[in-house]
């Protein structure tokens, strides 16, 4: 059987400090701590009376409760394994205007890419409790909008809160790779991951795919890549519909060398099956450990001395007003 500890011990240092402050703080005469402004009148001395009795009792109680409130007393839990993988991983998400290409399909309505994505990686996202997870949004620049953290409600709020175009209408896939490579460089020695999903070719930014890929490479950061769009898609011409490939822009050749260079690997989504596939192998690929640090849950429990000192110091309020009010019947 375990007992409750305290977290402040020292805390009982204090416990003669009532005796001493009412031994050294000495109240000063009816005239002094008075000041009354007509002359002639004075107060007369009231005689101190020690505090006796189940009063005082009750005073001594309620600071012994106070004092064991402020010591923080705890019930400390047997070792429980935690769920924490030591792993980084970011998201790196194309917002740039193709991303609004209706060619998608959900639940057997047409949506677009990027409703597609926001649905499909808020599974994934879910599935990676014990991971540390940020997020990055690129168009024409990027942007680390969230930063590493287990909070992944956090991550699927602020994917959920973007929109298309936000950050520009065009693609930095580059500069996103740098952005997270600075983020997760500069972690201690672990798994670091990069899931880079996007739609088109690196048109914008300042560094080249290559270069930004490089030095993912050099820092140990592991890049999977997933290009998303269909290959056919009816849109209307002169002549009615015709079938085109909306998905002709895609650099499935530059996304490939990135993840194979860097120890990653790309994957293709055609359509939503195939992201939640791409999902689902990366989960596999990068699995949760089964067990992690053991750490010993802490329950605190000074409310309930806190509680019991404010009933006490309520009943001798109480006892002084009605004994206040019998002396002035």
């Amino acid at each position: 059987m375990s007992w409750p500890e305290f977290a402040w011990p020292w805390v009982v240092v204090l416990l003669p400090l009532p005796w001493l402050l009412r031994r050294w703080l000495r109240p000063l005469p009816p005239g002094q701590a008075l000041h009354l402004p007509h002359p002639g009148v004075a107060l007369a001395a009231v005689e101190r009376r020690p505090v006796r009795g189940a009063r005082g009792w009750w005073l001594a109680l309620a600071w012994l409760c106070l004092l064991a409130a402020a010591a923080r007393p705890q019930w400390v839990g047997p070792p429980e394994a935690q769920q924490r993988s030591g792993r980084a991983m970011l998201l790196a998400v194309d917002l740039s205007g193709s991303m609004r290409t209706d060619d998608m399909q959900l639940a057997g309505q047409s949506v677009s890419r990027f409703e597609a994505v926001e649905a499909i990686a808020s599974d994934f996202i879910a599935r990676r409790a014990g991971d540390e997870l940020g997020l990055v949004l690129f168009g024409s620049r990027a942007f680390l909008v969230t930063p590493l953290t287990y909070d992944l409600d956090a991550v699927r709020a602020q994917l959920k809160g973007a929109a298309v175009g936000l950050a520009g209408t065009e693609t930095a896939i580059g500069d996103a790779i740098a952005v997270a490579v600075k983020r997760l460089a500069g972690l201690p020695q672990q798994a670091r991951v990069l899931v880079l999903l996007t739609d088109g070719v690196n048109n914008a930014g300042s560094i080249a795919p290559e270069q930004a890929a490089a030095a993912a490479k050099a820092a140990g950061v592991r890049i999977y890549t997933i290009g998303i769009g269909a290959t056919q898609m009816r849109v209307p011409d002169f002549f009615g519909m015709r079938m085109v490939n909306p998905s002709a822009d895609l650099d499935e050749a530059m996304l490939t060398k990135i993840a194979d260079g860097t120890g990653g690997r790309y994957f293709r989504a055609t359509d939503t099956r195939e992201l939640a596939q791409a999902y689902q192998a990366i989960d596999a690929l990068e699995p949760m450990p089964q067990h992690g640090p053991a750490l010993r849950p802490r329950h605190e429990l000074f409310r309930w001395p806190l509680g019991l000192a404010m009933l006490l110091l309520a009943g001798l309020l109480l006892a002084q007003v009605r004994s206040a009010r019998e002396q002035m019947a």
